[in-house]
């Protein structure tokens, strides 16, 4: 029996390993597709793809094109979120990968506005829709996946995994785009026909992930609501017409740290210190390595963030990180206008420390906050809007601001009320570390994840108990126990 145990005990922890490994992979190769498109479109597609509009015009709707993306992501969350409530997580996750992966391969491929015209434009804006589809339902199913497999008392620092993804993305797509700028296509070459390599090159890295991902055992509580039959029907709408308040109070907890991180992951900071004209004029590949070494920062404090959500709480973590990053946003934009690269390592390096600290415990906190049933829906739509209401727009408002007020204490002024906004939507949340997050669980679930829901479970409890007696399947008394919170004291 005890060897029984211990035999169970390695097999589930090899199985937590593989999980691990699954969602670092599948979101770092999801996140390299989507911000290589970022580093290309501060770098050379306002030349390539809107030259006509005239320079500065052109860079605007380069910008606005990577927030394009943002407002498709809503549709990716709504699918996936549907479907991965319905038929599971790790189908949406194996579909969502091959998508994003498609649509990069195509833009590395495409023709330019000088070959094509207007089509090329129009073409790159629609592979542009597809990685926001993408990437829309990507986060949803890896960070379930990480959560839902892992023991309670390390859900944080489990669901840091697929957060690191975002960084390590960030540092892969930097550092090829650096590669391609300083060695292999400099100057014009990068121009001509150099950008195109990193788009190219993610074929490796989705055949990868995509054997990685099918890999992995399915969640257990996906396992357990199919096993008893009981996928809600339209998750999207149970979602909204219970628990849209959650869903405003977490978009909102997002945006903050989207914001500042989309500076450099939207290419704001790339293209302000790099731009010829402007009162920087750092070469690209210098820059370009800066950014690697503050994703590095990004990832280590990132991972900090996991570990310290399991000891201090998830709400105490995430409000000391927006502290931090809103106390560094001025000190972080003057080393940056300082015009020193070795000043700009250092501007990165604090940066992410704060964009770190602000995102290692979203997946814990997050899954914490939704009931089993519709949980692939509420973390995936929250995600995508805080994504909207935080970074869509970030580096085109930044650029606006810049060009509106010749300098970037504006920037930093619109980032700093973005974080406090932040900041207080994460304190409204009431930490529930080491739920049981078990659909058997789905009435505790339902109520008290924010600080004003003074809602209990106890009568949810005994409602199922009162009616258990007649119960003739394990289905109906599922059913009782999910649905005992919608009696009408509770509503």
């Amino acid at each position: 029996m005890g060897t029984t145990a211990a035999s169970a005990g390695r097999s589930a922890k090899s199985n937590q390993r593989r999980v691990a490994f699954a969602t670092i992979i599948g979101t770092t190769v999801e996140w390299y597709d989507f911000f290589i498109y970022a580093t290309a479109a501060g770098l050379v597609f306002s030349h390539l793809f809107f030259e006509p509009a005239g320079k500065d015009i052109a860079l605007l709707i380069s910008f606005a094109s990577v927030g394009l993306s943002f407002l498709f992501r809503p549709l990716g969350a709504f699918l996936a979120g549907h479907y991965g409530d319905k038929i599971g997580r790790r189908a949406m996750l194996v579909l969502t990968l091959s998508l994003m992966g498609a649509a990069t391969m195509l833009i590395g491929v495409l023709p330019t506005y000088e070959t094509a015209g207007i089509w090329a434009p129009i073409l790159l804006l629609l592979l542009r829709i597809v990685q926001g589809i993408s990437a829309g339902g990507e986060w949803g199913g890896a960070v379930l996946m990480a959560v839902e497999h892992a023991p309670d008392t390390h859900r944080g620092r489990a669901g840091s995994y697929p957060q690191i993804g975002v960084p390590l993305g960030m540092l892969l797509a930097s550092g090829t785009m650096a590669l391609m700028t300083g060695v292999i296509s400099p100057g014009e070459e990068f121009v001509q026909w150099g950008w195109r390599v990193p788009f190219l090159a993610s074929i490796v890295l989705i055949a990868i992930g995509y054997f990685v991902r099918r890999a992995v055992d399915e969640s257990p509580v996906f396992e357990e609501i199919a096993e008893q039959k009981a996928q809600t029907k339209v998750p999207v709408v149970e979602l909204f017409r219970k628990h849209w308040r959650l869903v405003l109070v977490a978009a909102l907890v997002f945006a903050g740290n989207n914001a500042a991180g989309y500076m450099t992951t939207g290419g704001f900071f790339q293209s302000y210190t790099t731009d010829p004209d402007g009162p920087i004029g750092l070469e690209r590949t210098d820059v370009l390595l800066a950014v690697v070494f503050g994703a590095t920062i990004w990832l280590i404090f990132t991972m900090v963030a996991g570990v310290l959500a399991d000891l201090l709480g998830r709400v105490r973590t995430y409000q000391l990180g927006f502290v931090i990053l809103g106390l560094s946003l001025f000190p972080v934009f003057a080393l940056v206008n300082s015009g020193s690269l070795g000043l700009l390592y250092l501007a990165f390096g604090i940066f992410g420390i704060g964009l770190g600290l602000t995102y290692g415990a979203q997946s814990a906190l997050y899954s914490e906050m939704f009931p089993a049933s519709v949980r692939f829906s509420g973390v995936s739509i929250s995600y995508a809007i805080g994504a909207i209401v935080g970074g869509a727009f970030a580096p085109t408002i930044a650029q606006a601001l810049v060009q509106a007020t010749g300098g970037t204490n504006a920037v930093a002024v619109y980032l700093l009320i973005v974080v406090v906004i932040s900041l207080t939507a994460v304190s409204l949340i009431r930490d529930r570390q080491g739920i049981d997050l078990s659909f058997r669980n789905q009435a505790e679930q339902e109520v008290g994840a924010l600080i004003f829901d003074k809602r209990t479970a106890e009568p949810a409890k005994k409602l199922a108990n009162h009616y258990a007696a007649p119960l003739t399947t394990p289905r109906q008394e599922l059913s009782v126990l999910a649905g005992a919170s919608l009696c009408p004291e509770h509503e």
